[in-house]
């Protein structure tokens, strides 16, 4: 009986031994593994980032091409007026900050790269551009930006007419692009991207407000907790409630347009309200051909909602402000929009007059008979964005008259070519990325080994195979005793063979500390017989 428990510690000893291994194994990767693993990282990694990142945009001039903005370069501030904004092409968002907090804004127009200018601290320089003082490439800064560059709040990631800082691991649903008719100081957007509820003022959130109201409804009588949750829709119109959507949509998948807005497939874009206030002339156009009618802003019943407006005030500019406060904006904007309306209307006298005022002219000129103004309907009143078909250029009146207002906005007279940076990938091996800076880890060291002097090549090999010779008694130990390969046994071998005295100590005192834990030899040796 007295033999018992010494048997019981023993086999204890292996079965905690074998757990430790297994987690160990569990753990390892194997070679085979790791590459393959590496492979699939870097299959993702061509497929979210395909473009060549080689070289800046800078030299090309203005382009309309996608545009990046670097929060840690250039943080917003409370005060705009010392605010720096800047935006960088694609390859220098990669290169030159990819460790930094990026806001990705997509596509400007007549946008020139900041990377490497005034506009950029010194401390990150462009290393796509080739500095002129020193003939190389990289280390370029300071350089003078170009001062036609137009910035908006996107580029502090604020974002549509409720001013939200956008996250896009918490934004849900779509967000629409204005074609932009106007920067941001003439009073437009500046291409600016909206919430489809912002577009009808019913604020970012309406779904999420509307199905908490629908389960008010549906769960009122469970006790009077359940009533602060209509606090947050006591602005919104009571119409929508009935919307069927509110009732089948799932919180995971995307919400429904809201109530108002056009259908995806009915418009191929729009001009917001902020720039069809800022140009007026075109309002004439809203429900005529290729354009969609008018989306207000506001519903009818929104004038009894503006007294709240200035009491939320001071909160609408908070980062993720509640949903209320954020619909509080749209009625405040809707009303400095619309006495500034008044003065741009009277501001620019060419531009109003020779559009707005064109039926009521006597011209009797050719240029003036040939306008379409007069033949269009009256244009609707109110703050409304203007929604438009594929083919919508053709529609717009180009008498001489007309010209001169849209020659101003070339984007109307034809579609704008966006620029896109060659695609990094060839197709020159099977996995489809044989040019330099592309393609996996082991494809560009296999070229780079190809290209290499035939004397170092050489060289570099006959190391390999004198490193692989010593390697092979390590690795042969852990094969026979099945144990798995830390990265501490990797590091104190590696400093055993540079002779480091530390790390002989260290090596020393690891295997000293193995052989105590092994509890008298029996537990991992006896793995395999198990």
């Amino acid at each position: 009986m007295s033999a018992d428990p010494p048997q019981s510690n023993a086999m204890t000893a292996r079965s905690n031994s074998f757990s430790q291994q297994s987690q160990a194994s569990d753990d390892s990767q194997t070679a085979a593994e790791f590459l393959r693993d590496q492979e699939l990282l870097e299959a993702d990694a061509r497929e979210a980032l395909p473009y060549s990142i080689e070289s800046c945009t800078k030299i090309l001039g203005p382009l309309r091409q996608n545009v990046f903005a670097c929060l840690t370069c250039n943080p917003a501030t409370t005060d705009l007026s010392e605010w720096k904004p800047a935006g960088i092409c694609y390859a220098c968002s990669v290169q030159c900050h990819g460790e930094h907090t990026l806001v990705e804004i997509f596509q400007k127009r007549n946008f020139t790269c900041d990377c490497g200018t005034k506009r950029i601290p010194a401390t990150s320089p462009c290393t796509r551009r080739t500095n002129e003082e020193t003939n190389t490439k990289g280390n370029v800064h300071s350089e003078e930006p170009d001062a036609n560059n137009k910035y908006n709040q996107n580029f502090r990631n604020i974002f549509c007419g409720c001013e939200c800082d956008y996250d896009p691991f918490q934004q849900k649903g779509t967000m629409f692009q204005c074609l932009g008719l106007g920067t941001h100081e003439s009073g437009g957007c500046g291409e600016d991207w909206y919430h489809p509820g912002c577009l009808v003022g019913m604020g970012p959130k309406w779904f999420e407000k509307m199905a908490a109201k629908r389960k008010t409804s549906v769960n009122g009588t469970n006790g009077a907790a359940l009533a602060t949750i209509s606090e947050g829709n006591e602005d919104q119109p009571d119409a929508p409630v009935n919307n069927p959507d509110v009732a089948v949509v799932d919180d995971e998948e995307e919400p429904p347009m809201p109530p108002g807005f056009p259908d995806e497939d009915d418009f191929e874009g729009f001009l917001c309200y902020k720039c069809v206030d800022a140009n007026p002339w075109i309002k004439s156009y809203a429900g005529t051909s290729s354009f969609l009618p008018a989306v207000f802003l506001n519903p009818p019943n929104s004038n009894e909602t503006k007294p709240e407006v200035k009491q939320e005030e001071s909160t609408s500019k908070k980062r993720k402000a509640e949903d209320a406060e954020e619909e509080a904006v749209e009625p405040k904007r809707v009303k400095s929009d619309t006495e500034a309306e008044g003065s741009t209307e009277a501001k620019p006298d060419p531009t109003t007059e020779n559009t707005d005022s064109a039926p009521k002219s006597t011209k009797t000129d050719d240029s003036q008979l040939g306008c379409k103004l007069p033949n269009l309907p009256t244009a609707p009143s109110g703050q409304f964005s203007l929604f438009f078909k594929e083919g919508f250029r053709d529609q717009l009146c180009r008498c001489s008259d007309c010209f001169r207002i849209i020659n101003q906005h070339p984007q109307l007279l034809e579609e704008e070519e966006v620029y896109e940076p060659p695609i990094s990938e060839e197709g020159g091996s099977e996995h489809g990325a044989s040019t330099h800076g592309s393609g996996s880890l082991l494809e560009r060291g296999e070229s780079a080994l190809r290209n290499v002097d035939r004397v170092r090549a050489i060289e570099g090999v006959m190391a390999y195979n004198h490193l692989k010779e010593r390697l092979k008694p390590f690795f042969q130990q852990f094969a026979e005793s099945g144990k798995a390969v830390g990265a501490e046994d990797i590091k104190a071998y590696f400093a055993k063979l540079r002779g480091d005295e530390q790390g002989i100590k260290e090596a020393g005192q690891a295997a000293a500390d193995s052989k105590d834990g092994e509890g008298g030899g029996g537990g991992r040796q006896e793995q395999s017989g198990y």
